[in-house]
């Protein structure tokens, strides 16, 4: 009980302070004596202080609890919310410092939160933590430092016991986008309708002709029928297409962009992505590859097929390999028995790099639609769009406008090709391939 006593009890710095000006007021009082009673005084009171407050603090057997809320698993790169509830079971208020035990991915060892508690109330501390890596964070105690109103003595509680909390792609953005589609708000994320090109081969049923429709789907044979009423033929948008999501996992995916990896990126959209390609009614399904290592997700419909994308989105990792194109265009075609919608999430950042892996990627292209997601250097901009001084800085414009038109001529070499570029910076990745998977969709491409 003495051992514990002596691990919880810590003096304020309220009480260092009045202990160096009384030790002080004894100093001087060997000049001036008859500031030696004062000193005595005030240091026979402070004693007396110190005593009722480790009293107050160490007289109810009651502890100061606390306990933490959050949810089941974090969004990676979103804002995730933690609650910690601090109950006071004195009959006088306090006043608590808390010292968080953070996960150390978010290194951080200064994390304080302080409150005033009135007697036998509770508080709630709110703060919220972003991660920027996948996997599991581990939540320490919530160190309570508990001091009274003399503010003399503090009181150590060790609450809240630590939990685990594993970090998934971005699920908030997700359901953002379900949420906005809900509302039909998605223009205001940056996703809007396309206009149809053409009509789908997708038949629904026979209807009579209205002013305004197509009069090239006009059904004769039905029109004979009906004794010359006009029918046409009604058609819907196609279902039960393949889409395919390939995420690059070699070191050219490690390039870091406000914290995330090109590779979360890459991740978060696809997560968004295949449950968009969902509610279409396609079928979904994944594929990542490295240099010797390809994990796929056969393509699927079902319900339980998100959840499965998410889970297999979960573990991945880049590697410093490069990725090996052959292999995977290999498993592709052997996997793969009909027409598919194949986007590639990976970078190049030069077209001698491009042209390495161009013949894997024609050779696709000739079976399925191959649509390739790659990255814009958004601090080329900064540098492009400054005003040069010096000579340097005239070199350096020019290497960046270099590198900067050199990812143009890559997408324009793709499309030579009959291969779907998309060149999107990281923030924008998401919209820029929900509204180029809908607009294929609208054109009939897939």
């Amino acid at each position: 009980m003495l051992k514990q006593f002596y691990k919880a009890l810590f003096f304020t710095s309220r009480f260092y302070l009045t202990a160096l000006a009384i030790i002080l007021g004894l100093v001087v009082a060997f000049f001036v004596p008859p500031l030696f009673f004062i000193a005595s005084f005030c240091a026979l009171a402070l004693t007396l202080l110190v005593i009722m407050d480790i009293f107050l603090l160490f007289g109810t057997r009651v502890p100061v609890a606390a306990a933490r809320r959050m949810a089941q698993r974090f969004s990676n790169g979103d804002q995730n919310s933690v609650s910690l509830t601090v109950d006071n079971p004195h009959r006088f208020p306090i006043r608590v410092k808390v010292l968080e035990e953070l996960p150390f991915q978010f290194q951080r060892r200064d994390f304080v939160l302080q409150a005033r508690i009135p007697a036998q109330k509770s508080h709630v501390f709110s703060y919220n933590v972003r991660p920027v890596e996948r996997g599991e964070y581990s939540f320490g105690h919530a160190n309570l430092l508990v001091t009274s109103f003399f503010g003399l003595a503090e009181r150590h509680y060790p609450a809240a016991t630590p939990q685990v909390v594993k970090v998934f792609p971005s699920y908030m953005q997700l359901r953002q986008y379900e949420f906005m589609g809900f509302q039909n708000k998605m223009q205001d994320l940056g996703v809007h309708r396309r206009r149809t090109i053409g009509h789908s081969m997708e038949f629904d049923h026979i209807k009579e002709y209205v002013q305004g429709d197509d009069v090239r789907t006009l059904n004769w044979k039905a029109t004979a029928r009906r004794g010359g009423t006009l029918m046409v033929n009604n058609y819907v948008e196609e279902k039960s297409q393949q889409v395919i999501c390939i995420i690059d996992k070699s070191r050219i995916m490690k390039m870091p962009f406000d914290g995330l990896t090109l590779l979360d990126y890459a991740i978060n959209s696809t997560l968004v992505f295949s449950n968009v390609a969902l509610q279409k009614g396609d079928k979904t399904g994944l594929a990542t590859f490295v240099e010797r290592q390809t994990d796929y997700l056969p393509p699927s419909n079902k319900k339980v097929q998100l959840n499965k994308i998410l889970e297999m989105l979960y573990a991945q990792e880049t590697q410093w390999q490069e990725a090996d194109f052959q292999r995977l265009s290999v498993l592709l075609r052997t996997s793969l028995t009909q027409r598919s919608l194949l986007v590639f999430f990976t970078n190049f950042e030069s077209l001698s790099g491009m042209q390495r892996q161009l013949p894997y990627l024609r050779k696709l292209a000739r079976y399925h639609l191959v649509m390739v997601i790659f990255f814009e250097n958004t601090g080329l901009r900064a540098l492009t769009s400054g005003m040069a001084h010096t000579t340097e800085d005239i070199y350096i414009q020019t290497i960046a406008q270099k590198f900067a038109d050199e990812k143009r001529l890559i997408a324009k070499e793709l499309n030579r090709y009959g291969i779907i570029t998309v060149l999107s910076t990281p923030e924008q990745l998401t919209v820029n391939a929900v509204n180029k998977y809908l607009e294929l969709k609208a054109s009939m491409q897939i």
